[in-house]
């Protein structure tokens, strides 16, 4: 049987972050997929679950590892394991939340992208990558030679980095075009 996944979150490696935005009740699925985003985004009121082992069976889809690398060992054996729900800030305090907002966790997140967005795309995408060789590579020596070595000499050949060193210089804002990595 292939591993369980949500939509390939779990495995995937796309050059674009991930946002969620999440208002209400967010447990097992629903909590899996916030773990494996790049960004989340949550209000004041929603509340968090990992409820599997109270039905026998457990989250399985890629979730667990990440929350333990996340928000540490025991905090994500507490969730796992005793399946009790957690607030926002609670995530929040430990880590996995990004921000928690009163209101309209999407417009939030809306807000977010566009920030993310007014940046180099190509700057975006060696700078997830590289957070994400750390992520995955057991040593960050590791990682960092692999960014090095296969993604910053194309970065620095790109139009963007030469647009965002001149727009610097010249006290303009950057005019970005497409990635090409």
């Amino acid at each position: 049987m292939d591993a369980p996944g949500l939509a390939g979150l779990p495995r995937r490696r796309g050059k674009k972050p991930v946002i969620a935005a999440v208002n209400g009740i967010c447990m097992g699925g629903g909590f899996e997929m916030i773990v494996n985003c790049d960004l989340v985004i949550a209000a004041r009121s929603a509340v968090f679950a990992l409820p599997e082992v109270k039905r026998g069976i457990a989250a399985v889809a890629g979730s667990l590892p990440r929350l333990a690398r996340i928000i540490g060992r025991q905090r994500a054996m507490e969730l796992a394991l005793t399946g009790r729900t957690v607030t926002a800030g609670q995530l929040e305090a430990w880590g996995l939340i990004n921000r928690v907002v009163e209101t309209e966790p999407v417009a939030a997140a809306v807000e977010l992208a566009k920030e993310i967005c007014g940046n180099s795309p190509d700057g975006v995408i060696v700078s997830k990558e590289g957070i994400e060789l750390g992520w995955e590579k057991a040593s960050v020596e590791d990682g960092s030679s692999v960014l090095i070595e296969g993604w910053y000499g194309r970065l620095m050949a790109g139009r963007n980095f030469k647009e965002g060193i001149r727009a610097f210089a010249e006290k303009r804002a950057p005019q970005w075009v497409p990635a090409k990595l």
